[in-house]
């Protein structure tokens, strides 16, 4: 990733970071276009193959997500000019039932080792990419960003939206709506509708 050309193209970024990736592959097909292999680790969850851009199954938070900015943006050059998202922690646990598990629900000492290298690579990548604003994908993401960028000396402005999660009772009572009126509050939607 030439994160030099996005900041030069970039005059006015924001930043979405997210505590869970958003890995809807149909999305990542359809709107996003993204093709080509994936790999698979040399050892595989027993009940979570990986089956890559074949993989059959829909993945909620991702759908949601990818969904509500392809509707609102048309094009993915209309979101792009604007955002980037970047992954707070990019890995997927599970349990042995082959649940997820999402950072919160691991050990502590294990996750605070897991995030402080995620809170050092986040504050690379805002620097990096000159960002105005981050927006935190739920209130961890949000939590987390407020947290390593004070501590870091960056300045920016760190706000959050709902994550679009099926665990959170109100992301399954119009999720989007929710979305579209923060992201009006914060002055980002007019970015991404024009």
């Amino acid at each position: 990733l030439n994160y030099e050309h996005l900041k030069k193209r970039n005059k006015k970024s924001y930043f979405l970071i997210n505590q869970v990736p958003f890995g809807e592959v149909k999305a990542v097909r359809s709107w996003l276009k993204i093709t080509g292999a994936v790999g698979r680790p040399a050892e595989e969850h027993p009940k979570r193959r990986i089956t890559g851009l074949d993989c059959t199954q829909s993945e909620v938070s991702g759908a949601r997500f990818w969904g509500f900015f392809q509707e609102l943006c048309g094009e993915t050059h209309n979101f792009f000019r604007h955002c980037f998202v970047h992954n707070l922690c990019p890995l997927i646990f599970m349990s042995e039932s082959g649940k997820n598990l999402t950072p919160p629900e691991l050990p502590a000492a294990e996750r605070d080792a897991l995030l402080s290298c995620c809170d050092s690579a986040l504050c690379q990548v805002v620097t990096a990419l000159g960002v105005s604003m981050v927006i935190g994908v739920g209130k961890l993401a949000e939590q987390r960003a407020r947290r390593a960028l004070a501590e870091a000396g960056i300045t920016v402005r760190v706000e959050g939206i709902m994550h679009p999660s099926p665990r959170n009772p109100l992301a399954n009572k119009g999720w989007a709506n929710i979305v579209r009126d923060k992201l009006d509050n914060l002055g980002v939607l007019s970015l991404l509708t024009s």
